[in-house]
C-alpha cells in the first residue's frame, strides 16, 4: 500500500510540473504577442470617449498593449484652403518627429478633419505598409457630415473598422477582395458599413504569420 501511495504522489507531482510548464509556456506566448505596443496619437482635439473606445477595441483585436499618447498639434501648413482638406502624407510625416516608436510598435493618429491624397477626392485614412505609422480621419465617419442625426454606436463601429484596417496595413496586410473583411478597401462609406471589424480567415492567418516573423 505504501508503494502504491508513493507512486500516486509521484504521479501528482509530475502532473503539477507538466501543467505548470504548460501554463508558463502560454504566458510566454502571450508576452511575445504583447511586445508590440500601439500608440494612439490624437492630432488636434479628439474627444476622450472616442480614444477610450478605440483603446479598448484595438487591445481586444490585436492582443497588444494600447496607449493613448499625448496630443500632437495639427500642422496648419498641411491645410489646403482650395480643397478645405488636410494633406494626409504631410501629417503622416510629422509623426516621425513627434514620436519614436520601438522596432515592433505601431502608431495610429486620429484626426477629426477631412483628409486627401493626390489623385483622390478624400481618404478615410492612410498607412505605411509594413511600417510604423498610420492615420485615420473621423470626419466622414460621422452622420452629421452628411446632414443626418448623429449615431454614436454607428460612429464608433466605423471608427474601429478604419483603425483596424490602417493598422492592418502597418503589420503588412494589403487590401482583401472579401467585402466583409476589415481589410477590404473602402471606396465609400457604404463599403465601410458593409464590412465587419474583423479579419477574414485568410487575412487572420497571414497576420499571425507576419507578426510571428517579427518576434
Amino acid at each position: 500500500m505504501r508503494i502504491h501511495r508513493q507512486i500516486r504522489i509521484i504521479g501528482l507531482l509530475l502532473t503539477f510540473i507538466f501543467f505548470g510548464t504548460f501554463i508558463h509556456g502560454l504566458g510566454a506566448g502571450n508576452r511575445l504577442k504583447m511586445e508590440t505596443k500601439i500608440y494612439l496619437v490624437p492630432v488636434g482635439n479628439i474627444e476622450s470617449w472616442v480614444l477610450e473606445a478605440l483603446e479598448k477595441g484595438l487591445r481586444e483585436t490585436f492582443n497588444s498593449n494600447v496607449e493613448i499618447f499625448r496630443k500632437m498639434e495639427l500642422a496648419q501648413e498641411a491645410f489646403n484652403s482650395e480643397r478645405n482638406q488636410y494633406f494626409c502624407p504631410q501629417i503622416m510625416n510629422s509623426f516621425r518627429i513627434f514620436i519614436e516608436p520601438g522596432k515592433q510598435d505601431k502608431v495610429l493618429g486620429i484626426i477629426d478633419e477631412d483628409l486627401y491624397v493626390h489623385g483622390l477626392n478624400f481618404v478615410f485614412g492612410q498607412a505605411e505598409l509594413g511600417g510604423h505609422f498610420s492615420l485615420i480621419s473621423l470626419s466622414r465617419l460621422r452622420q452629421s457630415f452628411y446632414g443626418l442625426p448623429e449615431n454614436k454606436k454607428l460612429f464608433l463601429e466605423r471608427t474601429k473598422k478604419e483603425a483596424v484596417h490602417e493598422l492592418g496595413h502597418t503589420f503588412g496586410l494589403e487590401h482583401c477582395p472579401d467585402s466583409k473583411c476589415v481589410m477590404h478597401f473602402s471606396n465609400s462609406l457604404m463599403d465601410t458599413d458593409r464590412k465587419s471589424a474583423s479579419f477574414c480567415s485568410r487575412c487572420k492567418k497571414l497576420l499571425d504569420k507576419l507578426t510571428k516573423n517579427t518576434d
